[in-house]
């Protein structure tokens, strides 16, 4: 029975190249640089190593040995099935030939209630996107993880505010505790009418909406791929491990979004928050190229696609 491995992430993040090893000690960046693992691939800061927002020294030696061990293991397996498909990452994937991209893996939208969610599910943003012209809508949401302090809390808000669009923005119970309800409930007041904001979003159906003009995301793997599938353009926000590779496929390898980048106190202010979503609407480039991936990833899948040959090859080869 050949042995198969199924990582969450970009397969990228499964590969520790000799590029990777050479820049680091015990886990540790030597210094500050950026590089390529292959042209074609995303560049990566050594000061966003996954293991490096794992606390102190110590547990970033920890996290790394972690992720050389499981590397190790991979070698031992026959596949390492990847959700992800070959149009989007075949530079990645043929530096690890065991790589088989058999995605995009999304949940289907037809067995009734989902399970998994951290919190109870909103469906009636759903038809307040309805309600909204085609295209117009910013759809804000940062993952289960991702915990934003007051000011950047405030400032992505009027950020939001200040865009005069319509958005739909997830705001979790804990995505900060450092607002005031009064605060929340004069926001609301100055944005009714135009803006939504629910605990937790059907998020894949939000994304397929002829309402959803953008994704103000965090860049997780699943919300990018999301978000591909959908031919949804990014404001990308990463905020620790895998995603800010994912942020550098999307903004330089895909070129389907922008990046908002911090100020020296680590804040997105609000002005930038506008201006990007302002030239990421304009550009009526990134949104052809977001449907013709959106193309890509649905041929993948079908019958004869690749994803599909090669899911089939693992399916024949557990039966031989």
């Amino acid at each position: 029975m050949p042995m198969v491995n199924s990582p969450v992430s970009s397969p990228i993040r499964e590969i520790v190249d000799p590029q990777t090893n050479a820049r680091i000690d015990e886990g540790l960046p030597r210094k500050q640089e950026e590089f390529q693992l292959s042209p074609g691939t995303p560049s990566i800061r050594t000061t966003h190593f996954a293991w490096n927002r794992a606390g102190g020294a110590e547990a970033q030696r920890v996290f790394f040995q972690l992720l050389v061990n499981n590397n190790k293991l991979l070698e031992l397996v026959d596949y390492v099935i990847c959700n992800t498909f070959h149009e989007i990452e075949s530079p990645v994937l043929s530096l690890f030939p065991k790589l088989l991209p058999v995605g995009p893996l999304l949940s289907g939208q037809t067995l009734g209630k989902r399970m998994g969610h951290f919190w109870p599910v909103d469906t009636t943003c759903v038809e307040w996107l309805d309600e909204q012209p085609a295209n117009s809508v910013v759809y804000a949401a940062f993952g289960s993880l991702t915990v934003l302090d007051r000011r950047q809390f405030e400032e992505l808000a009027l950020g939001l505010e200040l865009s005069r669009r319509p958005f739909l923005w997830v705001v979790r119970p804990d995505l900060t505790n450092e607002i005031s309800a009064a605060w929340l409930d004069g926001f609301r007041e100055r944005t009714m009418g135009r803006g939504r904001m629910v605990s937790w979003s059907p998020q894949q159906r939000i994304l397929a909406h002829p309402a959803v003009a953008c994704f103000l995301s965090h860049c997780g793997w699943n919300s990018t791929l999301e978000g591909v599938c959908n031919g949804v353009p990014f404001l990308c926000w990463p905020y620790l491990s895998d995603q800010f590779l994912n942020e550098s496929y999307i903004c330089n390898v895909w070129r389907i979004g922008l990046s908002l980048i911090p100020d020296e106190k680590g804040t997105v202010p609000r002005e930038q928050i506008k201006e990007k979503l302002e030239e990421l609407l304009g550009d009526e480039g990134m949104k052809a190229r977001a449907l013709m991936l959106k193309d890509a990833a649905r041929r993948s899948v079908g019958e004869g696609g690749s994803s599909w040959k090669n899911l089939k090859s693992v399916v024949d080869a557990m039966r031989d």
